[in-house]
């Protein structure tokens, strides 16, 4: 693949689960962001003490993964009952300790960079300063913006995504960090842009109108509400926790699946 490892960079950018494969060598840590919804949704489960299991589909074998591991199973958003994809509706819910979130497109990302033998965070507008804080000085950091899929299947480069991914690495270079490939100084250019008017272009975007257009005005509004989380969401085998200490220092769980 050559060149579009970005290899040659500390900081990289790409887009979906074959850019997050191309550019993952290496590196010490992946973050994942995936806007609207499942990492501005991740972020307000684990900042409420919640364990969230992503899982890849949304059919019958969610039920029973749910099942076995005692865990409340996020229904579609669309069927408006209960905890779903919807970060309001979980933000509402009580009583919740574990949490099966599917998703197609952040969970299977994540998975995929997890099986590659790097420490995976979760990534949004809300928490994309907590990430940057949290990593170690110096590492080796694959974004990837998860996008979201045309009816035909093949990827659509969501700018949600773009703002988000690029609000992490905003954040980097704020704290010192250099050594952005081009797509990652893109993707910094990109979330500066809109930074001043980040709640109304996330209303305008393609996805955040779609959602507004359906009756979910506020998961939009969750969404956009840049570093008001502290939380930074790690994969630990297969659920997400929220992390207690830099990859490489002491820790009471293990970090890598």
């Amino acid at each position: 693949m050559g060149a579009h490892t970005q290899s040659a960079y500390r900081l990289r950018f790409e887009w979906g689960a074959t850019g997050a494969a191309a550019i993952v060598g290496g590196a010490d840590v992946a973050v994942v962001v995936d806007v609207l919804s499942f990492t501005t949704t991740l972020t307000v489960a684990v900042e409420r003490g919640i364990t969230v299991y992503p899982f890849r589909w949304k059919d019958e074998r969610a039920t029973a993964y749910a099942a076995e591991r005692a865990a409340v199973l996020a229904t579609g958003r669309s069927e408006r009952t209960g905890v779903s994809l919807s970060p309001v509706s979980v933000r509402a819910a009580e009583g919740i300790e574990r949490l099966v979130l599917p998703s197609p497109n952040g969970s299977s990302i994540a998975f995929g960079l997890a099986d590659a033998g790097v420490t995976v965070v979760g990534a949004s507008l809300r928490n994309a300063v907590a990430v940057a804080r949290w990593l170690p000085d110096g590492a080796s950091v694959a974004v990837v913006a998860a996008g979201e899929r045309w009816p035909d299947g093949s990827l659509r480069p969501a700018v949600e995504d773009l703002w988000g991914a690029g609000a992490v690495v905003a954040a980097l270079v704020d704290l010192g960090a250099t050594g952005l490939s081009p797509e990652a100084r893109v993707a910094e250019c990109a979330f500066r842009a809109v930074e001043a008017r980040l709640t109304e272009e996330l209303h305008d975007c393609a996805s955040g109108r779609e959602l507004v257009e359906i009756g979910f005005a506020g998961d939009v509004a969750v969404a956009a509400e840049h570093d008001a989380c502290a939380a930074v969401p790690v994969l630990d085998g297969e659920a997400f926790v929220a992390a207690t200490a830099r990859p490489g220092e002491p820790v009471s769980r293990r970090w890598r699946r």
